[in-house]
């Protein structure tokens, strides 16, 4: 049965395979899956009978799917506006000043306000790092040697899933002196857990790689045992800052001497890296996710966009830290995506308008291994899509539909944002009954936090 039908839009469905963009319609199972998309208008069989309030009329809408960030930390959401002027470990040294005082309830609501902070602003699926409670030495470029407390993960898969963001959920595993047995053992834990969220919300369980800052090899050989035992994938950020280059890049080699190198190892960052580390991941099938705006605002440089995707590796784009974005926002994040390489090679062709949608969204999904289920608007997948309105504030004549969705329109002209073929977000304004206590609980949370952390000793 059809659940919705979206009609008279301009489609830019992301699909590789059919020509894009055109006017057309699709239409929605109650199982939140589209069922048609075609070019055209419906035929008299489709609308017969249809209530109109399962008609959506997208005239003079560009309409594309939900955008999938491929590295995000959503529990930063209440720590925007800090760290303002530092790079990486300074900023994660300020960003986490009050969170770290937190407890698993409060880190829940963190989260949470993160998720809806990415569906207001289209973001309808997320790879989500939780490192939260696991606090990080900035001087020492270290994470506390410990297992991580069960609670704090816990607690930010189900802020997703209560918010209604599909995800990946990527866990970090004990550090330093820490049994291989029982990190794997508090990893089955986390596995067990996700097995009671809806399965349309989690996409899937990752690993959150640590060997950028890890003390010796022991920790690849453990990711490794970790992806093998239960299938995941592992995300680790590295070649991230600018500094102490040699030492991130000698640890390449603990990846590839694991055994780690293939399709499920997605390099997070992967910017001071060298010809031969590019050419030996992409060789090896691996993939990796770029944030353009956190890499230009933490100062941690431009990864090297053309000759990677050259070399044939999976690229995806996330929005990273909503504290180091500071604003969710997919269409700055993909103007910066575009400004610093081009800017960079000199070149306008280096990275074309079209490609830096499809990293966002297709790209992304492709490179979590996610691509079946959202990414675009085709048979099979949800029905996650965005309704973009380039005459509400007018942008101008639609000249071309890439180049004004992803040059001239912004959060501005984002009209509503549906997951699963049910709208999620019109205008500013969520349809989640709990969202005004999100907001609440967040403030009073952190105001009592900051009091503590900064009360005289």
């Amino acid at each position: 049965m059809i659940h919705l039908l979206v009609r008279d839009a301009v489609l830019l469905t992301m699909d590789p395979d059919r020509p894009d963009p055109f006017r057309g319609w699709f239409s929605v199972d109650d199982d939140g899956r589209i069922a048609a998309v075609e070019a055209g208008d419906p035929p008299p069989s489709v609308l017969a009978g249809l209530p109109a309030d399962r008609v959506l009329d997208a005239a003079g809408k560009l309409v594309g799917p939900g955008f999938v960030s491929s590295h995000s930390h959503l529990f930063t959401s209440a720590s925007r506006g800090l760290g303002m002027d530092q790079s990486l470990y300074g900023w994660i040294e300020a960003m986490t000043r009050y969170t770290d005082a937190g407890d698993a309830d409060d880190v829940y609501w963190f989260t949470r306000h993160g998720a809806q902070d990415f569906l207001r602003n289209g973001i309808t699926s997320a790879y989500d790092f939780t490192s939260a409670g696991l606090p990080f030495t900035a001087g020492a470029a270290r994470y506390e040697a410990a297992l991580p407390e069960t609670a704090f993960t816990h607690a930010q898969l189900r802020a997703k899933a209560d918010a209604g963001l599909r995800h990946v959920h990527s866990v970090m595993l004990g550090q330093g002196d820490v049994s291989a047995a029982d990190a794997l053992a508090q990893l089955d834990e986390v596995v067990d857990a996700a097995g009671d969220v809806d399965p349309a919300l989690h996409l899937g369980l990752a690993v959150s790689g640590t060997v950028q800052w890890a003390e010796s090899r022991d920790a690849a050989t453990l990711e490794v045992s970790a992806m093998r035992r239960h299938g995941l994938l592992n995300q680790p950020h590295f070649l991230e800052t600018p500094h102490d280059v040699e030492a991130q890049q000698s640890r390449f080699a603990w990846y590839a001497d694991a055994g780690a190198l293939g399709p499920d190892l997605v390099f997070g960052h992967f910017i001071q890296t060298t010809d031969e580390i590019i050419a030996a991941a992409a060789a090896a099938g691996c993939g990796m996710s770029w944030q353009p705006m956190s890499n230009g605002r933490l100062a941690s440089g431009v990864a090297r966009i053309p000759r990677i995707r050259e070399l044939g590796m999976r690229v995806g784009i996330g929005l990273d830290d909503q504290s180091c974005t500071d604003v969710s926002d997919p269409f700055g994040n993909m103007r910066t995506a575009l400004a610093l390489v081009r800017a960079t090679t000199h070149d306008p062709g280096a990275l074309p308008v079209r490609d830096v949608l499809d990293l966002h969204t297709r790209g992304s999904a492709e490179v979590l291994g996610v691509d079946d289920r959202v990414g675009t608007l085709r048979v099979g997948r949800f029905a996650d899509f965005l309704v973009v309105d380039p005459r509400d504030p007018d942008t101008g004549p639609v000249w071309d539909a890439y180049g004004t969705y992803v040059l001239a329109c912004s959060l501005r002209n984002l009209h509503q944002v549906w997951v699963g073929g049910r709208l999620v977000a019109d205008g500013t304004r969520l349809t989640d009954p709990d969202a005004a206590t999100v907001v609440d609980e967040v403030h009073d949370r952190l105001e009592k936090l900051a009091a503590q952390v900064d009360a005289p000793r």
